[in-house]
């Protein structure tokens, strides 16, 4: 037993989809410091590439202009302050491709591992976030080791892709400063460029590495036990003795709103011993007569004694009785195969309505026998 119950609780099911959309409201989602860091670094690299130049020229017209200020203007501070604000300014809208890009990088890496999440409750205050006890156990965890351990790795391998790429280009480098000053900075541009083309590609192995591994970790963090998988179906689909409570009421309510209809009938049809359907019909509101009620056993009782009650003619009819439970449901009106049958009932109790002798009732039902579950019982046997 014991066993059995460790066994429930151990995490060993995997996430339903209804946790999952539970933790995308709360906003926890797969994330890669290293892909989005990757993103940033590819986008403000690229960025500076294309438009490099035109920020370079940019940045030192500003500056040039920026530095030309005469003697009156040194010596107003006003001057100088409103010269200092607009080369900021200027300086801001030439670097401002560079911060677009990587915000853009930011978002747009996030939106790859885990889509589009507004999540509010993200921001709300959480004090158990300032409990020393669980940071210190957050700290020491196995997830904080790993992440350590990727931290020098990832340090170690960079810088040393980077240092080899220097090395490889180590002559060049000595050579820098016999070349002339343009050609030195295009070669120093070059050597730049190659080197951290390596130390990129050496980041581009890091995420896909890092990657892969988040999503599985986000994965095993969302596992759920097997207590909690029953617990959700049972929220998702509802206790089994709820579900059979709510539909017991509900029958119980079906059967007073039934047993209401009956005194509004115009006949009861009964087997004696087994079936009541009661009908009505109103010739000019109605096309056919409807089933208003229908029962066995115990319910067909009430139905007949409603019905004495609240002098409805009661006919013993049992073939059609029998039709009539078995393909008229409460509410339907009656099967077009059952009508020359119904019609016999209506004409007796409408004989018996008027005054004189009490007719006698049909004997010949005229029920189909493939409705009438008897005598297609019967006829099965024989075959």
């Amino acid at each position: 037993m014991g066993m059995a119950e460790d066994s429930d609780l151990e995490r060993t099911e995997p996430a339903s989809a209804r946790k999952l959309e539970k933790a995308r409201a709360e906003g926890h989602v797969p994330r890669s410091r290293e892909l989005a860091t990757f993103a940033v670094l590819m986008a403000s690299a690229g960025t500076i590439a294309f438009a490099g130049v035109f920020m370079f020229d940019a940045l030192k017209r500003v500056m040039h202009n920026g530095m030309r200020f005469g003697r009156s203007e040194a010596a107003d501070p006003a001057r100088m302050l409103e010269m200092l604000t607009l080369s900021g300014w200027e300086a801001i809208l030439v670097l401002l491709p560079v911060a677009l890009a990587v915000v853009l990088a930011a978002v747009l890496s996030n939106l790859m591992l885990s889509g589009w999440v507004f999540a509010p409750k993200a921001f709300a205050a959480d004090l158990a976030k300032l409990d020393p006890i669980q940071g210190i156990k957050r700290m020491f965890s196995w997830l904080a080791a790993v992440e350590l351990v990727k931290a020098l790795l990832k340090a170690g391998l960079i810088a040393g892709v980077a240092a080899f790429a220097i090395w490889l280009q180590w002559e060049g480098l000595l050579t820098l400063a016999a070349e002339p000053l343009e050609t030195a900075i295009a070669h120093f541009t070059r050597i730049t460029l190659t080197t951290f083309l390596a130390a990129t590609a050496a980041f581009a192995l890091v995420v896909a590495l890092d990657v892969p591994f988040q999503l599985w970790n986000y994965q095993r963090q969302m596992r759920m036990t097997k207590e909690e998988v029953r617990q959700e179906q049972k929220e998702t689909e509802g206790d089994p003795q709820i579900k059979a409570r709510i539909r017991a009421v509900m029958r119980e309510q079906a059967r007073r709103r039934m047993m209401a209809a009956v005194p509004k009938a115009d006949v009861v049809v009964v087997n004696p011993l087994h079936y009541a359907v009661a009908l009505e019909y109103k010739e000019r509101r109605m096309q056919a007569p409807r089933v208003v009620a229908k029962g066995s056993g115990l319910v067909a009782e009430r139905i007949k004694e409603i019905a004495r009650e609240h002098r409805v003619p009661i006919v013993e009819a049992p073939p059609l009785a029998r039709a009539l439970y078995r393909h008229a449901e409460v509410g339907d009106t009656i099967p077009a195969a059952l009508f020359t049958a119904v019609a016999q009932v209506l004409a007796y109790v409408y004989r018996l309505q008027q005054p004189g002798p009490r007719p006698e009732p049909p004997q010949d039902w005229q029920v189909p026998p493939a409705l009438d579950p008897a005598t297609a019982a019967a006829q099965g046997a024989e075959t």
